[in-house]
């Protein structure tokens, strides 16, 4: 049959299973916005902002494992969805970007609405194309998919001219998978290098098992419940890997890094084995990696990108493959080899009460209050509220240190926050994002009053597509985490920390045709709280938590300093 490439680009997100799009039109994806109106087989979101749009997109994927998929035009179009691909590049997130471009003749002229979208995504996205031939849109757009969900995940970028989209050409539908004779990337590992992982694992008298995001990105949360259980090693997830073991696991000592626990902390730092499974020992985990490379021990780094093996981090056993793939294999590997010789229980024992001795430290207590919210005290209730059992999204700040602390998610998928780019205003078009893959659950967004005013607006696109999350903004009137680090680093002198002038918030959503609500006592919180999710479970309910102002995330590693050298609260300043 003969399309015109709009009709293309259609066909072929059907055809990829696509059921949601968000989007905001302009004049060179018109007729991409025509061909959506001609069908019925996927819905089209209306976002306010294209930034939104693509965090939408972005939280689709991360908690349903579908590739997000985002359309906005050329010019402001895209450059206001930098932001969105970037943060999503970071956390390696697999997503379709298709942006509209002038006509093939006009580029390079500075024509009305053009920028050279190429060459600004290029350091963001994983891929990108320029299709300036209609008959290549249809392999362009099946190669973006493919590219975006295979190997280390990411988000491909499709620009099209305005009037490639109207130019016919003969279409074919899709036959077979997608295969690209240039781009192969490995998923199975070696088996020797897995060999050399089960040995080192089964001589360790003090091992640790540290995963992160990409352990939730290929699915492999039951792989690692089951090494963890069957190596009886504990067990720490990185900020994008939490839930991939249970946080309500006795095995589970907490988060690592700046804001981890004492007790990951220190088991970090002084295991005798560490495997590293889909995480990038990255800054804010490892603190100073000179310090960390002074306790000497084995580490097995699993990863499906090879180039981030030994990146930052010198590793001992490399192991490039899918993390479910190669946690099977060394699963099964482990299991024959203990039968055949169990290792003595004795060590594994002594480090237990080690770490136990750590943890007894409970170095995320916090001093409570009868007069003023308490932060954490309102993420406890949050967890009690919902049985542990919500999606929640955060915002970047103190509140999502917070919400990563306190709120022990018990499953992968159920927590979508910026992690590599620290992206604040995501809170929101994550919700809405997470609600549209995830329509019949419970949906939490965890913001500061800073974070949720860069995308308020969004306020709007819930309404139109009675989108129901229930914001909680801990609203201590000041850019949290900003104003920790200007107390601690910088002489208490807090220039531009403190936020005046507020909405009144309970108003600004009443205005959007939403529930609003100001809770100023601690024991206002947790009925608030039930009201939200019982009452008013069918209607976007605004909670804005008047909090202590003066509380800080604890513990804290300082920037440059090792992971043993945790600030555990004010009287360590």
């Amino acid at each position: 049959m003969e399309l015109n490439g709009a009709d293309i680009v259609v066909r072929c997100l059907i055809e990829e299973g696509v059921e949601h799009v968000f989007g905001y039109p302009g004049g060179a994806v018109l007729y991409i916005y025509d061909a959506i109106y001609k069908q019925d087989q996927f819905q089209h979101i209306l976002v306010r902002h294209e930034q939104a749009a693509v965090h939408a997109a972005d939280a689709y994927s991360r908690s349903s494992n579908k590739t997000g998929v985002a359309l906005v035009t050329s010019g402001p179009g895209v450059t206001n969805a930098v932001t969105g691909i970037a943060t999503a590049y970071m956390d390696s997130v697999p997503m379709v970007v298709i942006s509209g471009q002038v006509p093939t003749h006009a580029i390079g002229q500075d024509a009305f609405q053009e920028c050279d979208t190429v060459g600004i995504t290029r350091p963001c996205v994983k891929h990108n194309f320029l299709v300036r031939d209609v008959k290549d849109v249809a392999e362009t757009m099946r190669r973006a998919f493919y590219i975006a969900r295979s190997g280390r995940p990411g988000p491909v970028l499709v620009d099209i001219p305005k009037d490639v989209s109207v130019a016919m050409c003969k279409f074919a539908p899709k036959r077979g998978e997608t295969r690209m004779r240039s781009y192969a990337p490995v998923t199975k590992g070696h088996q020797g290098q897995i060999k050399k992982a089960v040995q080192m694992l089964l001589a360790a008298e003090r091992p640790m098992i540290y995963a992160g995001g990409g352990v939730v990105l290929s699915d492999a949360a039951d792989e690692l419940r089951k090494l963890v259980n069957i190596t009886g090693a504990p067990c720490t997830n990185t900020l994008m890997g939490l839930g991939a073991f249970p946080g309500t696991d006795e095995k589970f000592v907490g988060m690592p890094g700046m804001h981890g626990t004492y007790e990951a902390n220190l088991a970090m730092q002084n295991c005798d084995v560490l495997i590293g499974i889909g995480a990038r020992f990255d800054d804010r985990v490892i603190g100073n990696p000179r310090h960390f490379a002074q306790t000497p021990r084995k580490i097995v780094h699993i990863d499906i990108d090879p180039s981030s093996i030994s990146k930052r981090v010198r590793v001992d056993v490399p192991i490039v493959g899918d993390v479910k793939d190669v946690l099977q294999d060394l699963i099964g590997l482990y299991a024959q080899a203990v039968a055949e010789h169990a290792p003595d229980p004795k060590p594994l024992a002594k480090w237990w009460e080690q770490i136990n001795t750590w943890r007894a430290k409970k170095c995320l207590d916090y001093e409570h209050s009868d007069t003023l919210i308490k932060p954490q005290y309102v993420i406890e209730k949050l967890w009690e509220v919902t049985r542990g059992q919500a999606f929640v999204t955060s915002d970047v700040g103190q509140h999502q240190m917070w919400a990563a602390q306190y709120y022990p998610f018990p499953e992968p998928r159920r927590w979508v926050n910026s992690g590599g780019l620290g992206t604040m205003g995501v809170g929101l078009p994550y919700a809405m994002g997470v609600q549209m893959a995830n329509p019949d659950r419970d949906i939490a967004v965890i913001t500061g009053e800073g974070s949720i005013q860069m995308n308020i607006q969004e306020l709007s696109t819930c309404s139109q597509y009675h989108l129901t999350p229930k914001i909680l903004c801990l609203n201590n009137r000041y850019l949290g985490m900003v104003r920790q680090w200007q107390q601690i680093e910088y002489g208490s002198r807090y220039s531009e920390s403190y936020v005046d002038a507020l909405p009144d918030f309970v108003k600004l959503a009443e205005s959007y045709g939403h529930v609003g609500m100001r809770i100023d006592k601690p024991e206002d919180v947790e009925p608030a709280l039930r009201e939200a999710f019982t009452k008013y479970k069918d209607r976007l309910v605004f909670m804005d938590f008047i909090t202590d102002q003066t509380e800080n995330v604890w513990p804290m590693v300082k920037t440059g300093k090792g992971l043993t050298e945790m600030l555990l609260g004010s009287e360590d300043l």
